[in-house]
């Protein structure tokens, strides 16, 4: 059989396209956060976390953190413009659900591996930028805020096994980025990672198979990562090393 110029052309345009898909196909369901909003500085997580039931339960996706000065903040939303940000803001402030706010700006083009986010609040202030190749190590430090919090994502509608995917959720909503919700989406997003070339930031998954994911962590060095063990358990940073983990890992995602 004779292979002509043009069949072979016609192959490698189709091997390119074909390249190309898988390549968009990794970064499907990632995207870059629009403006958000946050509220509070509470010094008991509880209080945090009352008020996180409290707009869950009014249809807001929401949750809690730990800042870096120790007090404990609510965040939500994922809003085009930051006046739109500013008057859903407003607007709960005069429907009494939160009292003084301000809006979460991230910054940069829409790139998986190139995100910035960046904070200002009423004055206009920004903090310093993060470049996108820093944003791994970012990723770690906020989870490991998280260790001690005693986590409870989605209130009391949570369903068995959503604490874990809604922690990492809440991380990488902070770093600027949205993922799916469950462990099993986020399996099927981002860039594969042999377990060998694990850097902080990237996602842990655990299973009985990659069909059958049933838990996250965030790996942040050392053979650690954090996760939020089980229902209403506090987030803690545990081991691949550790005999049970490490017989049920999968494999790693890297979405930065």
């Amino acid at each position: 059989m004779t292979i002509t110029v043009r069949t072979i052309t016609f192959i490698l345009v189709f091997i390119l396209q074909l390249c190309t898909c898988f390549a968009a196909g990794s970064r499907d369901g990632i995207t870059r956060l629009g403006y958000s909003i946050q509220v509070g500085a509470f010094s008991e997580v509880k209080n945090a976390e009352r008020l996180t039931n409290r707009l869950q339960g009014n249809g807001i996706e929401a949750f809690y953190f730990k800042k870096d000065d120790g007090v404990y903040a609510v965040r939500f939303g994922d809003f085009a413009t930051y006046d739109a940000a500013r008057k859903a803001a407003r607007k709960l402030v005069g429907d009494k659900m939160i009292d003084s706010f301000f809006i979460a700006v991230p910054k940069g083009e829409l790139s998986i591996r190139k995100n910035q986010p960046e904070i200002r609040n009423g004055d206009g202030k920004k903090p310093k930028k993060v470049s996108g190749g820093e944003m791994g190590p970012v990723a770690a430090r906020t989870a490991e805020r998280f260790v001690g919090i005693p986590y409870r994502w989605g209130g009391n509608n949570v369903v068995e096994g959503m604490d874990c995917s809604g922690f990492v959720r809440a991380v990488f909503n902070l770093c600027g980025v949205i993922i799916p919700r469950t462990s099993r989406e986020q399996f099927k997003v981002g860039e594969s990672i042999p377990d060998s070339e694990l850097a902080d930031g990237d996602l842990v998954f655990f299973g009985l198979s990659a069909d059958q994911i049933n838990h996250v962590g965030i790996y942040v060095g050392a053979g650690r990562f954090v996760h939020a063990p089980r229902r209403g358990d506090d987030i803690k940073i545990s081991s691949l090393d550790d005999p049970y983990f490490s017989r049920k890992f999968v494999g790693a995602k890297r979405y930065f």
